[in-house]
């Protein structure tokens, strides 16, 4: 049994909860939140009554093991190097830091204190992705990844309205590449490996944050056409092309509908169908982690998500988005 704490009470830490409940070896024993009237109301709703208000009593707490990190991305490094300096390991939201420096120093302190640190992206655990793996060798040689994750946000109209709400705010390491780019971003890496160069283009927004983008990756035999936007929506999917054939995915984010069409015309569902909640297969392999002794994924491992983090730093710098926690 792996005793959890979670830092964050939205819908995502909603999300994780519902999805790690499926787990035998999962255990929810305390929240942690900057406010107690929000944290009690959270943690009364998933059946515990222990919640934190001090960040240090909840990292040296004795009641948790782990701790599922969903606070905003600044706060991302600063809180997971305190939590594993006090032994806990940690499974930290998607981006994992606000730049590469961050993520560098997030790295050295995991080895440090030989405690697992793995990032939240849920899609590369997924059937899905694991059926587009299976299945590369079928198209031959790739020449081309296209990965497209366009989705208006509701907060859009809001900033739009004048009041700027914390996914267009650059103090909490916010936009459209960090929120949505980085779901294109991480298969590509984990499939292909790091590119050779990136060129970027996009919609800065007022508040100094990204709200649309799109990016040109190269490698030695192939190139990576990157698509993403929070002031837009697109029902495009997302496609691997090879000489042979290309693999159509759906939804590049939670990949359900794969199908494995053949240059000459002829094609294939290779779908694979969700058994949980899209979040229990990353919470899966984080716990296995720690029941086996080992210290990262080898799927969302600390390189793959220091050279995620090192490209949209690249693109960030292209698109002049800076962020607060860049001057540390």
């Amino acid at each position: 049994m792996i005793r959890f704490g979670v830092i964050g009470t939205n819908w995502i830490s909603d999300a994780f909860l519902k999805a790690a409940g499926d787990l035998e070896e999962f255990k929810l024993n305390a929240v942690y939140s900057r406010t107690e009237e929000k944290g009690r109301k959270f943690a009364g709703k998933h059946g515990v009554s222990t919640v934190y208000t001090d960040f240090n009593e909840f990292a040296s707490s004795d009641l948790i093991d782990a701790v599922y990190v969903a606070s905003p991305n600044s706060f991302h490094a600063r809180q997971v190097i305190e939590l594993m300096n006090h032994g806990k390991h940690v499974l930290c939201e998607k981006p994992l830091a606000s730049n590469a420096d961050e993520i560098k120093e997030m790295i050295e302190s995991a080895k440090a204190n030989n405690v697992v640190m793995m990032e939240a992206m849920k899609s590369t655990f997924l059937p899905g992705f694991k059926a587009v793996r299976d299945h590369l060798s079928e198209i031959e040689t790739i020449r081309r990844y296209v990965g497209n994750y366009c989705q208006y946000s509701s907060r859009y109209d809001a900033y739009k309205e004048g009041t700027i709400l914390n996914a267009f705010k650059p103090e909490f390491s916010n936009g459209a590449l960090m929120d949505l780019g980085t779901y294109c971003i991480y298969p590509l890496v984990v499939l292909f490996g790091r590119p050779k160069s990136v060129k970027a283009s996009g919609i800065k927004l007022e508040t100094g944050v990204d709200g649309e983008g799109s990016i040109l990756l190269t490698y030695d035999t192939m190139e990576a056409v990157i698509t993403y936007s929070k002031i837009t929506d697109s029902s495009l999917p997302s496609e691997i092309q090879g000489e042979k054939g290309s693999i159509v995915i759906d939804r590049i984010h939670t990949p359900e509908k794969v199908e494995l069409r053949y240059r000459g015309g002829d094609s294939r569902d290779i779908s694979v169908s969700l058994e949980h909640e899209p979040m229990y297969y990353e919470t899966k392999e984080f716990i296995s982690l720690i029941q086996q002794g080992k210290l990262e994924s080898d799927i969302n491992s600390h390189d793959n998500s220091l050279a995620v983090m090192e490209i949209m730093d690249e693109v960030r710098s292209q698109l002049g988005v800076v962020y607060p926690n860049d001057r540390k």
